[in-house]
This record gives structure tokens, C-alpha cells and sequence, in this order.
């Protein structure tokens, strides 16, 4: 089941168990039970003096299913299928944990999962390529670990159809808690934490309320906002970071190839290093907080969604971009029901079935060539009469006989049966003849929209929305700077935006001294 190279690295992680710990597998006589079987027998055998392994053969309930527990007490941890690929690690830390080996999270957020009094049973819904079902798996795993009102099985939606089926699961993942919807998407153990923690908010509001001035606050965590507070700390000043979402697109960014001096990586782990980078500095990090309003006074007013208002002596506007949205009739209301943004999640869950990209830049045709693997068909509409993805993708997407590109498509309207995606409907600009395509799901690749709304009033934009800057990053209100995405900035780059974030902060680390 696990090559010699990934069990010597198991073996290396297992000998942080503490505490002796069992493993219960249900099995049903089908051929995944017998893997999953086989998987809990080779863990087993790694650290036989610690682990411990329990058949539950014929079961009724879930299967296959492997439950982790400390030795002697009932399972709170399960994961129902294989947990292979990118769930792996979290079988990894699962493991860890039960056996007694500390989370790294914050002592804070720890004990306040530990204080929870509430009976928490979390089911989360993943497919083993997604990138952003781990994060989740692995909190609530740790929150069931910590806590004993809480439970948490994970559960392989391509293994379940029957659940993905009854629950109408369009998207990954998605997260039930105590048998009702929870919600759908990443997820971080803060959010999901305070989430679940009535009154959070208004504590975590008053905390930050009696923060002092900074001299220099950065609104946004992606590459920009990064940059700008590494460059700003550097400077020995006072310096903040609050963001809605530390990391940005680039969390949800799979392949990275173009980042100078490294060959390859991929987003979280871009992410992980950005994050430790910026610890490494004397920074004040404030994630999951929402920038609502900026307002110039003696200081630069930024207040938060909570209603908490920081003060600084200059700030750097770094709130990047979110994906472009069709905005067209249906796309709304069939949003997770079949019209989806990641194909790299959400992909999987088609298997067999039509699908649509939305968008002939990289990243559509490079969603079409993943779903081709998947999916029964793949239609690409493209607006435009060329396709602006690089070449070599191209021909790639062309030389499969599994997918179709339409150029001068205007799509003009998402259709469903109350309940999920059923087909799309696109306009031949040539022609205009209007056309249905029969689809169960669309994957909208169209660019990205600025994330600027709440500086309408406040901000000279450009008419995309876009924050208008200068050589040196300074916006139309002194002391106020941008960089990155959220800017007229004209390539949406990571190592762009690393570079803009530098060069804002360098701008309104001069404002200071001159002023």
C-alpha cells in the first residue's frame, strides 16, 4: 500500500507518539475495505509497541472507515475511505495527536477549543486531489482530539456517492455539523473555531480596539501584503498585518513554475513560507479580520468588521483580487451546485459527467486538461476569437479527444432543476445564435475582480475598480499606499506583487521619515 519511501518517512513521524493509541477499521468485503485494511496494518506494524489495530468486519454503518482514538477510549477521529493523496498528512498529524504529540496552533485558540461545551459532530466532504480539504480535515480532527464534546469523520465524496447524492454535494469541501450545512470552502481552525464560539467577535473586537498606533499597517496577507511587512519590520518600526485570509489566491493556487530561482512549488506551501517570514519579524498579525472602511484623521483610520477601528501613521493597501464571476441569470443560485471556481477541488465530484470552463486564458485551459481526465467531456467557451492561454497548453487541450474549445461564445445563462446544474446557455457572437450545452458542471476561469469595494468613496479607482497608484505606490490620500493585485498594476503576478508590496512599503517608509 505505501511505497518504501513514504512508509521510511511515516516511520520517522511515528516515533513522535507518546501515548499508546488503537485503530479501528470497518470494513464491508468490498475491494477499498481490503486497501484501507491493509493501509491500518502497515501503520501498525511501523509501531507496534504504540499502535494497536481492532477489525470491526460486516459493519453496518460507514465503510470502509478507519477510527483513531487514545488507547481505551471511544473515537472521536474517523475518516471514511482512503485517506491517501492530500488527506495524508492528515492521517499523519490524526495519528500524532491521538498519541499525544502537541499541535503547533496558537495556546489560545487551543484553549478555547478545549472550552467549548457544545456537542460539535463534524462531517467534512473532500475529494483526495483538493488542496483546500486538508486544512479543514485537520481542524476539526484537532478539535475533536482536544475536546471530547466534539467529533469528526472525514469522508471521501467519490466513495459516498450515495451521501453526495442525498446531501446535493457540488463542492468540496463541504461541512456538515450536527446534520446541517456548515459551510463550504477552505477553512482555517480560527475561523472555524470562532465559527462555532458564540462571542468571539466582540472579544476579539475589544482585544484589538486597545491596540496602539502603528507606524505602518498592512491591509491584506498575499504576496504584497508579505512583502510590504517584511520590508516595513526591517525598518525597526512598528508594524501590522491584518487580513481577511493570510495567503490570498495564492492558497488556492496548485502549480507555481514561474516564481524565479524556484523550479516548483505550489501555493500553501508559498503561503507557509510567506507567513513564517513574516513571523520571523516583529510583526503584529491579525488574520481573519475584514477591512471596511479607511479614513484619514490625526491617524489613518482602518476599521474592521467587528466594529474595532486600528490607527497608523501610514498604511499599504494590499487586499488583492478575488475570481471574476459570470454574472449571469443562474450563476447564483447554482453556485456549489455545479458552478464552481476550482478544478482542482471540486473536479472529481463530475467524474463521468459533462463539463464546461468558462475562460480560454492559462488558467481555463489548464482546468480543461485536468477535468479531461475526469470527466466524461469538457466544452471550453471562449469569448474572444483567440485563446490567450500559453501555446504549448493549447495544443495539449486540442490533441485530447475529450474536450471541445469554442471561441466567440458568450455565455448568457446558467441552467438547473432546482437543485443542480442541468446545462449552460452561450450566444455565437458571429452569429448570434443562441446555443444549450448539456453540462453538470462549470468551472468559471475568467480573471479576477479587485478587492476595493469598501474604498468606492475613499480612494481614486480606475474604472475597473482597480486602486491608482504612482511609481512609488502612494494613492490619492498621503500616507495611504497600495500594492499588488487590488492596484492598475497591469500583470497579476505573484513575484509582481511580492516586488509592488516592497516597493509600497520602501514609499511609505519615506512618507514617515519626511513627515
Amino acid at each position: 500500500m505505501l511505497e518504501a519511501n513514504l512508509k521510511q518517512q511515516l516511520d520517522t513521524y511515528l516515533q513522535n507518539i507518546v501515548n499508546p493509541i488503537e485503530i479501528t477499521v470497518s470494513t464491508n468485503g468490498s475491494a477499498k475495505s481490503n486497501e484501507l485494511l491493509e493501509l491500518a496494518r502497515e501503520i501498525t506494524e511501523l509501531k507496534s509497541d504504540k499502535i494497536t489495530l481492532t477489525v470491526n468486519e460486516h459493519s453496518t454503518g460507514r465503510a470502509p472507515l478507519m477510527a483513531i482514538a487514545p488507547k481505551g477510549e471511544t473515537p472521536r477521529v474517523s475518516f471514511a475511505g482512503i485517506p491517501m493523496g492530500h488527506e495524508f498528512t492528515s492521517l499523519v498529524l490524526a495519528l500524532l495527536q491521538a498519541g499525544g504529540h502537541p499541535s503547533k496552533a496558537a495556546q489560545e485558540t487551543l484553549e478555547q477549543i478545549k472550552s467549548l461545551d457544545s456537542k460539535l459532530n463534524f462531517e467534512v466532504y473532500i475529494s483526495l486531489s483538493c488542496h483546500n480539504c486538508p486544512d479543514v480535515v485537520q481542524a476539526v480532527n484537532l478539535m475533536a482530539v482536544l475536546n471530547p464534546n466534539i467529533t469528526a469523520t472525514m469522508i471521501d465524496g467519490s466513495m459516498f456517492q450515495d451521501e453526495v447524492n442525498e446531501r446535493n454535494i457540488m463542492a468540496v469541501p463541504s461541512v456538515y455539523l450536527n446534520g446541517e450545512l456548515f459551510g463550504q470552502g477552505r477553512m482555517t481552525l480560527a475561523e472555524i473555531v470562532n465559527k462555532v464560539d458564540t462571542g468571539a467577535a466582540d472579544k476579539q473586537a475589544a482585544a484589538l480596539a486597545e491596540k496602539a498606533p502603528y507606524d505602518m499597517l498592512v491591509v491584506g496577507g498575499g504576496p504584497a501584503g508579505a512583502a510590504a511587512a517584511i520590508y516595513a519590520a526591517r525598518k525597526g518600526i512598528r508594524t501590522g498585518v491584518v487580513a481577511e485570509r493570510f495567503g490570498g489566491q495564492v492558497s488556492d493556487t496548485m502549480a507555481i513554475e514561474n516564481f524565479i530561482s524556484v523550479k516548483a512549488t505550489d501555493g500553501p506551501k508559498l503561503v507557509a513560507g510567506l507567513e513564517q517570514h513574516v513571523l520571523d519579524y516583529d510583526v503584529d498579525l491579525m488574520k481573519l479580520q475584514k477591512a471596511v472602511r479607511l479614513e484619514k484623521k490625526e491617524f489613518i483610520e482602518v476599521e474592521l468588521e467587528n466594529g474595532a477601528i486600528l490607527q497608523s501613521k501610514s498604511v499599504v493597501l494590499a487586499t488583492g483580487a478575488r475570481w471574476r464571476e459570470m454574472n449571469v441569470p443562474g450563476e447564483q443560485e447554482y453556485r456549489n451546485k455545479g458552478v464552481a471556481y476550482c478544478p482542482h477541488c471540486d473536479g472529481p465530484l463530475f467524474k463521468g459527467k459533462k463539463t464546461a470552463v468558462i475562460g480560454g486564458g492559462n488558467s481555463g485551459i489548464e482546468a480543461a486538461i485536468d477535468l479531461a481526465g475526469i470527466t466524461e467531456h469538457v466544452t471550453v467557451l471562449e469569448f474572444s476569437d483567440t485563446l490567450r492561454a500559453d501555446d504549448v497548453l493549447v495544443k495539449k487541450a486540442q490533441s485530447l479527444p475529450n474536450v471541445t474549445i469554442i471561441k466567440n461564445a458568450m455565455t448568457t445563462e446558467v441552467m438547473g432543476d432546482g437543485q443542480r446544474v442541468i446545462g449552460l446557455k452561450y450566444t455565437d457572437r458571429l452569429t448570434d445564435e443562441s446555443h444549450l450545452v448539456d453540462v453538470a458542471g462549470i468551472f468559471v476561469q475568467i480573471g479576477l475582480v479587485p478587492n476595493s469595494e469598501f474604498l468606492k468613496e475613499t480612494l481614486e479607482l480606475s474604472n475597473r475598480g482597480e486602486i491608482i497608484v504612482n511609481a512609488h505606490g502612494e494613492t490619492s490620500i498621503p500616507g495611504v499606499f497600495a500594492a499588488g493585485d487590488v492596484t492598475t498594476a497591469p500583470y497579476k503576478q505573484i513575484v509582481i506583487s511580492m516586488g509592488s508590496g516592497a516597493n509600497a512599503a520602501l514609499g511609505a517608509f519615506d512618507y514617515l521619515i519626511r513627515n
